[in-house]
């Protein structure tokens, strides 16, 4: 008689109305994953557009969704103590960089609060790996290039990449007391289909197509490593595949920030190529058809004026590395914001 193969435990997606958090449970589920998905779906931005890719989500049969606030404790408490979880890919975050110059209570209660929950439940339900986003803010006041994992970053210019910093310790510490896989994920400038409104790309989309001026910080001379969302998620799903393991080689002599003796680890995502903002704005311009009215600012607090990761380690350790360039990325969001809203 054929032993009948064990199911597998859900995978918990939290902020699965988020832009990422949607694209990686769309992917999880297409490859027969069944997935919970968690959000508390506020106002952060357009709730319409929330409910749009929740809506998309639904028709499969495998995805549940439970709409709760990461930093209520009781309720977290009991989402990991109902089901069995095998894996979590932690998205929820309060973010933006300038959001929370104005807002930053907001933060604490989302990425500190929020993710020792996460970590709790992790722990109390012996989830085999934790992935969850950190942020290429984190690197701070440092220069060199590209941004490289086995850099410190100890010097954060604003209370987000604070909040994601803490994240990494967090994680960390829950990685050597109680030997959960955890892996951390440095996601540097994502955009795409189904993006966030408060993201460039889409004010700069919206704003040329209305014949609106865009304000251009840092008179344009920013650079980022732009990085196409399918590029993202590709990266979540591979880290998530391989769980985190310890460094035998880490020494305490020497610490090495990107690696442990703990089943803990650190990767950049980016497309390792970074772009200046006007070259950027220029495809968006060259896509759409029309010419954008620039307004030029200087630097906003907060801000860096540049980005560029180092993906030698993911690329080595899950055989991916980023590579959309924007001149490909770009029509594709803009495809989509015309179909979505009708312009």
């Amino acid at each position: 008689m054929a032993t009948r193969k064990t199911p597998q435990a859900p995978i918990l997606v939290t902020g699965v109305a988020g832009f990422i958090g949607f694209h990686t449970a769309i992917r999880l589920l297409e490859r027969g994953e069944k997935v919970i998905g968690l959000d508390n779906v506020n106002d952060y931005y357009d709730v319409r557009l929330k409910k749009a890719r929740l809506a998309k989500l639904k028709p499969f049969k495998q995805f549940t969704f439970t709409k709760t606030d990461l930093a209520n404790r009781v309720k977290m408490r009991n989402l990991f103590a109902e089901q069995p979880i095998a894996k979590v890919v932690h998205l929820a975050a309060q973010a933006g960089v300038r959001y929370s110059l104005v807002n930053p209570h907001a933060y604490m209660d989302s990425n500190i609060e929020g993710f020792l929950n996460v970590l709790e439940g992790c722990r109390h339900a012996k989830v085999q790996h934790l992935v969850y986003a950190s942020s290429s803010s984190v690197y701070g006041g440092n220069t060199q290039m590209p941004f490289s994992i086995h850099d410190n970053v100890d010097h954060p210019v604003s209370l987000y990449a604070a909040s994601k910093k803490a994240n990494e310790l967090m994680a960390h510490c829950y990685a050597h007391l109680y030997r959960i896989p955890c892996t951390g994920l440095r996601f540097f400038t994502v955009y795409g289909p189904w993006g966030r409104p408060d993201m460039a790309l889409f004010i700069f989309t919206k704003a040329i197509l209305e014949g609106k001026t865009i304000e251009v910080y840092n008179h344009g001379k920013m650079r980022r490593d732009f990085t196409y969302v399918d590029d993202i998620v590709e990266g979540v799903i591979r880290t998530l595949d391989h769980p985190a393991r310890p460094n035998p080689a880490w020494s305490g002599d020497k610490p090495d920030p990107g690696t442990s003796s703990a089943p803990a680890r650190i990767y950049n995502i980016g497309n390792h190529q970074p772009v200046e903002l006007l070259r950027f704005i220029e495809v968006l311009e060259q896509t759409i058809g029309k010419k954008a009215k620039k307004k030029l600012l200087p630097i906003q607090p907060g801000d860096v004026p540049a980005t560029y990761a180092d993906i030698e380690d993911l690329s080595r350790d899950v055989g991916f590395k980023p590579a959309t360039p924007i001149e490909v990325g770009i029509p594709r969001f803009v495809q989509w914001y015309r179909e979505f809203y009708k312009v």
